[in-house]
């Protein structure tokens, strides 16, 4: 069932996220913003008529009073960023509501394997290569926010690798939301480009430093050329007063690969669009996720896997965990293209439910136009095994422990895909903190 809104609803809707004006730049990005502008409008505002938002109601943020977000009454500090800091021994790109922060950023020297800073800065300078790949990826004519957030975002994190550069230390894009009034729309945007037999390790990282309510828009790109390699990990760990609406879109030259995490604890409602596009032959994806809800959270992830050129491999893993009235939304797509013969595909989503009031939705689709291909998805949804239960409890280990101990291992698959020593120490502690808060909730009978 379509969308009932009228042209002239649309329109409203859209002004009213928009704001009246485009974000800056130079004549080719306006031209980008102003055909995004009019794509948004064409597509409208998703509702749950639209097959991509059944369980996921964005209709709220239709009564709220977007504004931009306006600079925080305090002054923000090193002192106030070190909990979020993950790759202290590499560079680190600083965002507060959306704005640069270049001396609460790590930047890199002259010298250094890779470019590093913000968009603004680069279409300010020498944008050559941001014209060549920004907002080519990232589906605007279909994705209402990632054309609203074209159109909107005042400024992003770049980061480009040259030809066969290797960079040990990780990069971390930080972005802090700090308004204190109710209803800041924060657009957020990424561009990494990894040029040929390049590698680099990505942290994108969301949190809030209020309670208040907001909204995160974000879209990341990556343009993978022949034989790069990236490690993506995205964690947001924003209030739970707060939307957040992330699309991430890989683009997969010939022999590249792409290791991407997505770990998602914070947000009233969180949707993550993630996809990849084999433009090459022999590419590999591999997309990981945890994602842990509870109270009324609604967690939901859309994964799109287009196998366009043969001999490439994608493997995707997501795990959820849900406590309370949580409600989890996992669809995973896989298109396999006619001429993508020799693709071997694979696609799991497990879930443990907590609460007999938690909620998962879970739809792994397949859709096969070769013939000489390995293609398998599953879903499953369980509880506690009580078998393992009672032996930890044989064992002397208390009810409670024995239950965490029995989550934290199922979250463990998803933890120990990541290769970033400090990311999988951060959710060491996330983790606990985590489940201590859910004594009461790890019963297959639990509330």
């Amino acid at each position: 069932m379509m969308d009932t809104l009228t042209q002239t609803d649309r329109e409203l809707d859209t002004a009213s996220f928009l704001g009246g004006e485009l974000g800056p730049g130079p004549e080719w990005l306006q031209a980008l913003r102003q055909e995004a502008r009019t794509q948004s409008v064409e597509i409208g505002f998703p509702s749950k008529e639209h097959e991509e938002w059944r369980f996921t109601n964005v209709a709220p943020l239709r009564q709220w009073p977007l504004h931009a977000a306006q600079p925080p009454a305090h002054r923000i500090v090193r002192a106030d960023i070190e909990p979020f800091l993950l790759a202290r021994d590499g560079y680190c790109l600083v965002f507060v509501d959306g704005t640069f922060r270049p001396e609460l950023s790590a930047l890199p020297g002259n010298n250094a394997p890779l470019q590093v800073g913000s968009l603004r800065a680069q279409w300010e300078g020498d944008g050559r290569e941001l014209e060549q790949y920004l907002a080519r990826e990232a589906h605007c004519d279909t994705n209402f926010f990632a054309a609203l957030n074209t159109a909107c975002f005042q400024d992003g994190a770049y980061v480009s690798v040259p030809a066969n550069a290797v960079v040990e230390q990780p990069v971390q894009l930080l972005y802090l939301a700090a308004s204190e009034r109710p209803g800041a729309a924060i657009h957020a945007r990424n561009l990494i480009v990894a040029h040929h037999g390049s590698s680099v390790k990505i942290i994108e990282t969301y949190a809030s430093l209020t309670e208040v309510p907001h909204l995160t828009n974000a879209v990341t790109e990556l343009a993978l050329g022949p034989e790069a390699r990236v490690e993506h990990c995205r964690l947001q760990n924003e209030n739970e007063r707060a939307f957040h609406i992330a699309t991430v879109q890989a683009a997969q030259s010939r022999n590249s690969h792409w290791l991407s995490h997505s770990i998602v604890t914070g947000a009233r409602l969180a949707r993550n669009q993630i996809q990849t596009l084999f433009t090459g032959e022999g590419g590999e994806a591999i997309l990981s996720g945890l994602y842990l809800a509870r109270g009324e959270q609604l967690i939901d992830h859309h994964t799109v896997v287009d196998h366009a050129k043969p001999h490439c491999e994608s493997h995707e893993f997501y795990y959820g965990i849900l406590a309370g009235r949580a409600h989890g939304v996992f669809n995973g797509k896989i298109f396999v293209r006619q001429d993508a013969q020799k693709t071997n595909a694979k696609q799991t989503n497990r879930n443990l439910v907590l609460s007999e009031h938690a909620l998962i939705n879970t739809k792994p689709q397949l859709e096969i136009f070769a013939d000489d291909v390995k293609c398998t998805h599953g879903a499953t949804v369980g509880q506690l095994n009580e078998e393992a239960l009672f032996y930890l409890q044989s064992r002397g280990i208390g009810v409670d422990l024995a239950r965490r101990m029995l989550v934290r291992a199922f979250a463990n698959d998803a933890v120990e895909r990541i290769t970033l020593a400090p990311v999988r120490e951060h959710l060491e502690k996330l983790l606990t903190e985590r489940f201590e808060g859910l004594d009461t909730s790890l019963s297959s009978h639990g509330q």
